[in-house]
Parts: structure tokens; sequence; C-alpha cells
């Protein structure tokens, strides 16, 4: 396929996506805030998620079974263990990703923030160019989906130590009213 196909049909998706925004736009205005930290364009970061991500992960980063694991809530808790942050550079869809070094590191720093800012690790140094670079050239391929269920089990493991709560943990029938007066 040509160039001009490309342009036309990234052309095509940015118009589409506009007539969406309601339902996919980030539920604060990217523009209305500021920039989280390694993100100096979040509305550029947003069209980037738009046209590059979010037709496997959806638009609200809950995945499916078919495309792509979900991202939302549990993106972040990767940084917890060793190997966590660059497995989230080396996993298949954004290992190859088209976009540039410096725009998928914005795009990573802007799907953390987005998606799973109350997992972020208060020591957390944004992604750059420089460190996506070399990461990418070493793209997980068969091995991505042991990886991932081996370090989602110690990300789970880590966050619960941390006192991070996990609202799938708590089922309302086992929350009982306290009696102590």
């Amino acid at each position: 396929m040509s160039k001009a196909w490309f342009a036309a049909a990234a052309s095509a998706l940015l118009a589409w996506a506009a007539v969406q925004a309601p339902l996919a736009q980030p539920a604060q205005d990217p523009g209305a805030a500021p920039a989280p930290a390694g993100v100096e364009n979040a509305q550029r970061a947003w069209q980037n998620w738009t046209l590059n991500c979010q037709g496997c992960h959806r638009f609200d980063g809950s995945g499916s079974d078919a495309t792509a694991p979900g991202i939302a809530g549990t993106v972040a808790k990767f940084l917890l263990v060793p190997g966590g942050r660059e497995y989230l550079i080396r996993v298949p869809g954004v290992a190859t990703s088209p976009l540039s070094d410096a725009d998928l590191a914005e795009v990573v720093n802007w799907m953390l923030w987005r998606f799973d800012k109350e997992h972020l690790p208060a020591s957390f140094q944004p992604y750059t160019a420089a460190e996506i670079a070399p990461l990418r050239a070493r793209p997980l391929r068969l091995e991505a989906s042991q990886m991932r269920s081996t370090l989602s089990s110690q990300a789970e493991a880590a966050a619960a130590q941390a006192g991070a709560v996990q609202p799938s943990a708590v089922q309302p029938s086992t929350v009982q009213p306290s009696t102590a007066k």
C-alpha cells in the first residue's frame, strides 16, 4: 500500500476519532490539566494512543481476551518489580509500533498516567527516547505471555505489600460493619 493510502487512512481515523471524542477522549480534557511528567503534549499523546493502541486495548484500557490485555488499573504495577519497566517497552505491540522513540516514550508515559496513576511509584522516572530505543530493538515474541503472567503475579504481590487496596480482592459480602462502640 502506498504512503498516500496510509495518510488518507490516518486522516480518516483522526476525523472519526474527533466525531467519537466524547467516548474516546480521556475523562479529563488532556489540555485542561498540566501534562504528566514525560509528556510534552498530552493531546498528541492521546492522538497517538487513539491511532496506535486503542484499537486493541480499547478506549478505556479494558482490553479483551481476543486482542490485548487490559491495562486500566494494572499497567503501572509493572514498574514495581524488576524487569517490569523493560517489559512494558519490549511487548510486541509497543516494540514494533510505528511511532518514533520520542513519541512512543510520550505515549507510554501518558498511558501510565491516564490508566493507572494510582500505582505509579513516587520514584517514577518518565521513559525517554534514549531508553526506548535499545529496549524496542529486542522485542519479546513467544515469551511475552509467560513473562506477563510472571511479572503480573509479582507486581500484584508488590502492590499489596505496598499497601495498595485491591478492589477485586474485597467482596461486599465479607465486609462487616463494626460492632465496637
